[in-house]
């Protein structure tokens, strides 16, 4: 039996680095991805172009201009002299955010009287919308609190507000989207494989040859999906490294930990692909099969989105996405270092569904061969 399956995984092993595109699929896009998504899968906001409105033209608000600025989110691209020419900019999109700084700014400020900015901003896109008035807030209040320490320092009384940001510090998206981005990639590259590994028999003609040999069906089973297995793993360290050296994303839980919660996360990502295969009759379905069960596994995972915000019937259908749990692995286990004591209940929920995924398919494909 075990002769049988080495000889399987290793004519597996011969077919995908017989071809320079296969080498090509399984060695370079990953890192092209991990570089691609790295860079581009980012909810940070930086260098938002802004128009600056400034009637006070006053030391204080040069001051504020300067801070804007200098904070590395927004790039001063124009300086319009009149309300219409504000309006015009931002309809042509020439920049996306506009500060208008009225008169008498610099006064009410050392007088210590409450004074009002107006910040307009191009809601076309709201999720950099959002984030763009976010940043305009917190350096104005920065300023505001910085102007008036002296006048609040000599009040009875002073409330000392600090904030602590565990596990991202420096509040970096980018330490967020990495581990997911690394998940997203194993997950397509062993569907890939797996689904595509069987139709290609029938398409070769070689499953009825394979068929009439001493080949029992969960020993082919093996034979294609142990080398499925070991390139995601190869595949997972390769871009994990990528993510840590050259994204600096920390790791700080047990990388041994990882390792095993991979083996659960592709025993689930096996079975889909085998289920796959077995309803696909030719490659060219697998494939389209493949990213059609692929993207619904995205957007139900919360990778991009929190879970909570979906509406009740698709949050409970997300209990069918393995990449759901698995997220929640390679981020705990990457930025809060978390072990087998809080990540139990993902690892629990990945065993079962990669259990009854496998089984199910192992079935139907016992019975397609039939």
């Amino acid at each position: 039996m075990f002769e049988r399956i080495k000889n399987l995984v290793i004519k597996e092993f011969i077919y995908y680095f017989r071809e320079k595109r296969t080498v090509f699929f399984l060695l370079a896009t990953p890192l092209i991805q991990i570089i691609v998504f790295g860079y581009v899968a980012t909810m940070d906001v930086n260098n938002v172009s802004t128009a600056i409105y400034d009637l006070d033209r006053s030391s204080e608000s040069r001051e504020l201009v300067r801070r804007l600025e200098s904070s590395g989110y927004f790039t001063v691209k124009r300086v319009p002299a009149s309300p219409e020419e504000v309006r015009e900019l931002i309809d042509k999109g020439d920049v996306l955010c506009a500060i208008q700084i009225n008169h008498g700014f610099g006064r009410d400020i050392q007088t210590g009287i409450g004074t009002d900015i107006q910040v307009i901003v191009d809601g076309t896109d709201s999720n950099t919308a959002l984030i763009a008035m976010s940043y305009v807030n917190t350096i104005i209040g920065k300023y505001s609190r910085d102007m008036m320490d002296a006048r609040i320092k000599a009040n009875v009384w002073s409330l000392d507000l600090r904030s602590r940001v565990w596990y991202n510090p420096d509040l970096k998206s980018r330490n967020y989207m990495v581990p997911g981005v690394i998940a997203l990639i194993v997950m397509l590259t062993c569907l890939l494989l797996t689904s595509m590994s069987v139709v290609r028999e029938r398409e070769v003609g070689t499953m009825e040859q394979l068929m009439v040999t001493p080949i029992r069906p969960l020993e082919l089973i093996l034979g294609k999906t142990i080398p499925a297995a070991i390139i995601g793993y190869f595949d997972m360290a390769l871009v994990t490294v990528f993510g840590v050296f050259w994204f600096s994303v920390p790791i700080n839980g047990a990388v041994l930990l990882l390792v095993v919660c991979t083996g659960a996360y592709l025993l689930s990502v096996l079975g889909f692909g085998l289920l796959i295969s077995t309803i696909s009759k030719t490659q060219q379905q697998a494939m389209t099969a493949t990213f059609f069960f692929f993207q619904p596994v995205i957007l139900l995972s919360g990778f991009a989105t929190p879970i909570e915000t979906m509406p009740e019937v698709f949050q409970y259908m997300t209990y069918l996405s393995p990449l759901r749990y698995f997220l929640i692995i390679v981020r705990g286990i990457f930025l809060k270092g978390v072990g087998v004591d809080i990540l139990w209940p993902q690892i629990v929920a990945l065993l079962v569904l990669g259990t009854v995924i496998l089984a199910a398919s192992t079935l139907r494909f016992k019975k397609r061969l039939a």
